[in-house]
């Protein structure tokens, strides 16, 4: 049997197509399929390859649907004795958040590895191609496993890849981890062991994230000067008043530093906690963590806050 690559097409910069081939940021997302993308891109020796479209969007509009679609997707293919591994393409704006929620919630043995781009499809000097090809010769490493994301050459865990550019190339870090390894001219060197999280993972949570039509509702704030905690008490009205469809069940708040908050912030947490309202903490700074100090009335998390948000989501299912 040919040991098989499955490729899975999202959308995203790396599917996105402009007017001209010399505009790199006037494009639209989302644009070519992504059996149009594997085109001329090499495939590994002695593997064959298939794709499969679940969506094609700009990542920034990402949502639980297409989230519950890929979560479907990857999970079937997995179980196919014949895959190898699995390719995602996938917008940049929101790949931390889509990796760590496959990271935690499936817990690959195989590898599951998500590529993009910063520049579109039409784009004269694209990046997709090689980023591609890098995603499929990893996909086809022997021992390789957990959900990865290639970009510029280096290989990032799921748990730790951040997007930390708006425009080079090189746009992802994985800040005092590091990256998981590296590819050079076609050579791997691994740095680290690949991912695997047996202590976060819930078998019985994909069924649930598959069967539920809603998933519960977490919102994202920010600490900064002048902070009024305006925004958190607005929230705090409409949980109570259960004017939206979804009642927000949880909140993150992005705080200064150490996650330190603004004191009329931290008041407006507090009543959100006292109505009901799940909160954790996490920090705005690119790196580190929020380390536990003084008491403090909001329990910190060691995430930063977008996969902090997709936590906090899973924990309340």
């Amino acid at each position: 049997m040919t040991p098989l690559l499955v490729v899975l097409g999202t959308g995203g910069t790396i599917a996105g197509r402009s007017a001209s081939a010399a505009d790199n940021v006037g494009y639209k997302a989302g644009e070519v399929p992504v059996s149009e993308l594997l085109g001329d891109v090499p495939v590994p020796a002695g593997f064959s390859v298939e794709a499969e479209q679940v969506a094609q969007i700009d990542s920034k509009d990402m949502s639980d649907v297409v989230w519950r679609q890929l979560l479907a997707a990857v999970h079937r293919h997995l179980q196919r004795p014949e895959v190898h591994g699995l390719v995602i393409t996938h917008g940049t704006d929101t790949l931390e958040e889509t990796a760590y929620l496959l990271q935690r919630v499936l817990n690959p043995a195989k590898p599951v590895v998500l590529v993009s781009a910063m520049r579109p499809a039409s784009a004269a000097l694209r990046d997709g191609p090689q980023n591609l090809a890098d995603g499929l010769q990893l996909a086809a490493t022997d021992g390789a496993r957990g959900v990865l994301a290639v970009c510029a050459g280096r290989v990032h865990a799921a748990l730790h890849v951040r997007k930390t550019h708006n425009y080079l190339l090189d746009a992802f870090d994985s800040g005092d981890a590091g990256p998981v390894a590296v590819l050079e001219e076609g050579r791997l060197t691994c740095w680290q062991a690949w991912p695997s999280t047996p202590e976060l993972w819930e078998p019985a949570l994909l069924d649930r994230l598959l069967q539920e039509a809603d998933w519960p509702r977490v919102e994202w704030v920010t600490n900064h000067g002048g902070q009024t905690g305006a925004i958190v008490r607005a929230l705090l009205l409409q949980h109570q008043a259960g004017t939206e469809p979804r009642t927000l069940r949880g909140l993150v708040v992005a705080g200064t530093g150490n996650g330190t908050l603004h004191n009329e912030l931290q008041a407006a947490l507090v009543a959100g906690q006292a109505a009901g309202m799940t909160v954790r903490r996490s920090t705005r700074c690119a790196n580190g963590r929020v380390i536990e100090g003084a008491q403090s009335p909001i329990p910190a998390t060691p995430l930063p806050p977008a996969k902090a948000r997709v936590e906090l989501m899973l924990q309340l299912l």
